[in-house]
C-alpha cells in the first residue's frame, strides 16, 4: 500500500466507523499527534497548538461525528464510539502509534481509544479532562460545570445575525478575557459557525448536533466505565489542568484535590497546572497553546 504524505496544511474528510469526519492536518517531523476536541467544539480548537508546534510534530485533528463538517448521524453517540471513529481515522491515514490529545470531552474519548486500541497509542496528553469530577470533591465546580454546559447546549440551536456577531457575542462573554482574544479565537468561532448566505452577512448556527451533544454528555455518568479505561492505559500520560474554569472567577475544573485519584488509577501521569489559564484558554491562548505545544514537543523527542 502506498504511503499517503502530505506536504502543507490541508483540510479534507476521512471514513470513521461507518460516518465521513471532517479533519485539518498540519505536517510536520515526528511522531504523528491526534488532537481529539470537547463536547461541542471542533478541530480548529488546535489551531494554536499546531501552530506553536511549528512543524515538529504533524498533527491530525478531528471533528467528531455531530460536530463542525463531519456527519451527524443520529446515533450512537458516546466515549466509546467517538474513540472507534477516531481509531478508523487513524487507520486511514496510516498515522501509525500517535501521540493521542484529548481536550474536555476529548480527554474521555483519548482515554477510551487507549483502552481499547492499544496498539494505535504511543502515548496520551489529557488536558483539563479525562477524569471523573466527584462532587464530593469539588462540588462548587460542578455546579458552574452544569450551568455552562445548560448554556452551552441551548445556544446550539440559537441564530445569530452574521459571523460577525457571533463573533461579538463571545468577545461579551468572560469565556475568553480581552487580553486573550486571538485570530485563533475568532477562526474557532468563525468555523463553529460555518459560511453565512453570503459572506459575513446572514444568519448562523452552531454546527454541532444538540442531540449528539445530549447523548455524549450522559456519558459522563458511567463513572465506573471511565475509571477502568483509565487503569488500562500502559503508556505514558500527561494531565494538564487549567488553573481556574470556564473563566477566571471560577474554580478550576480539575483542581489539587483530585490529583490523587487520577494517580490511583494511571501511576504514571505526569501532572501540571498551566498558572494563568482557564478551560478555554488552556488551547486557544497564547500560555496554554505554547506550553502544551512544548509539551507535546518534549513528550515526543524523548520517545522518537
Amino acid at each position: 500500500m502506498a504511503t499517503i504524505r502530505i506536504t502543507q496544511e490541508a483540510r479534507g474528510r476521512v471514513p470513521g466507523d461507518g460516518v465521513d469526519l471532517a479533519f485539518g492536518y498540519w505536517p510536520g517531523a515526528g511522531t504523528p499527534v491526534l488532537a481529539i476536541h470537547g463536547i461541542t467544539a471542533n478541530f480548529m480548537n488546535f489551531i494554536g497548538i499546531a501552530q506553536k508546534l511549528s512543524g515538529r510534530s504533524p498533527v491530525l485533528a478531528l471533528d467528531l461525528r455531530g460536530r463542525g463538517d463531519s456527519d451527524k448521524p443520529p446515533g450512537p453517540y458516546g466515549f466509546a464510539q467517538h474513540a472507534r471513529d477516531v481509531a478508523a481515522a487513524i487507520r486511514t491515514m496510516q498515522l501509525g502509534p500517535s501521540l493521542i490529545v484529548g481536550h474536555s470531552m476529548g480527554a474521555f474519548v483519548a482515554a477510551a481509544l487507549a483502552a481499547e486500541s492499544p496498539e494505535l497509542v504511543k502515548a496520551v496528553v489529557l488536558i483539563d479532562g479525562g477524569y471523573v469530577l466527584p462532587s464530593s470533591v469539588s462540588a462548587p465546580a460542578n455546579g458552574e460545570l452544569n450551568a455552562a454546559l445548560a448554556e452551552r447546549i441551548n445556544q446550539l440551536t440559537t441564530q445569530y445575525p452574521s459571523r460577525a456577531a457571533y463573533r461579538e457575542f463571545w468577545k461579551a462573554k468572560p469565556n475568553f478575557p480581552p487580553d486573550e482574544w486571538n485570530s485563533w479565537i475568532e477562526a474557532f468561532l468563525d468555523y463553529e459557525v460555518g459560511d453565512c448566505v453570503a459572506g459575513e452577512v446572514g444568519p448562523v448556527q452552531p454546527k454541532a448536533l444538540q442531540s449528539g451533544v445530549l447523548a455524549d454528555l450522559m456519558e459522563g455518568a458511567k463513572r465506573d466505565e471511565i475509571l477502568d479505561r483509565l487503569r488500562s492505559i500502559r503508556v505514558p500520560v500527561t494531565m494538564l489542568r487549567a488553573e481556574t474554569g470556564f473563566t477566571r472567577e471560577q474554580k478550576p475544573l480539575y483542581p489539587d484535590a483530585l490529583v490523587d485519584g487520577i494517580r490511583e488509577c494511571v501511576p504514571q501521569v505526569q501532572d501540571r497546572k498551566l498558572n494563568g489559564t482557564t478551560h478555554y484558554t488552556i488551547v486557544l491562548g497564547q500560555t496554554g497553546a505554547s506550553t502544551i505545544a512544548d509539551v507535546i514537543a518534549d513528550m515526543n523527542q524523548r520517545r522518537s
